[in-house]
């Protein structure tokens, strides 16, 4: 029996998450950093793509290589102290519009934004699709969800 069709390995898909990051970065004036998680933290090989942004300063994608996805996730805010309700009401409703990611809350009721890839449709271009996603939403819904979220801040 061949083994044309057997998947690639995990370090085959982890050299590749790596040269594709790395690849993503050069000329990119947007990335501010690449780097990989600290294997202490996590079993499973991780990385994050931190990025210059517009309306939020940064945004921090971590990418996590399971068994047979690949998770990825952005903090996008820490837990609101006013309008709560109105916040995750909001960023649930802006779920419908979203395409391979969710908003969710998170550890200390952070708002993150969160979603997985079968490594089987993972390739150069979808992660590159994943990241922009990312970067997109958490721009666009970064502005009112702070504004409601720390309401007084801005009067």
């Amino acid at each position: 029996m061949t083994d044309y069709h057997l998947p690639p390995t995990l370090q085959e898909y982890e050299a590749a998450i790596t040269g594709w990051l790395h690849g993503f970065a050069e000329g990119n004036d947007l990335v501010e950093a690449i780097d990989r998680g600290d294997p202490a933290d996590s079993a499973e090989p991780r990385w994050y793509v931190r990025l210059r942004g517009e309306e939020k300063e940064h945004i921090t994608i971590w990418l996590t290589l399971g068994q047979r996805t690949l998770r990825y996730e952005a903090y996008v805010l820490p837990a609101p102290q006013e309008h709560v309700a109105e916040v995750y009401e909001a960023a649930l409703r802006r779920n419908d519009r979203l395409v391979g990611a969710h908003f969710a809350i998170g550890v200390e009721d952070a708002l993150f934004l969160r979603g997985e890839l079968p490594l089987a449709a993972l390739n150069e271009a979808e992660l590159d699709r994943v990241i922009g996603s990312l970067y997109q939403y958490v721009e666009a819904a970064f502005p009112s969800l702070l504004r409601l979220a720390f309401a007084s801040k801005f009067t």
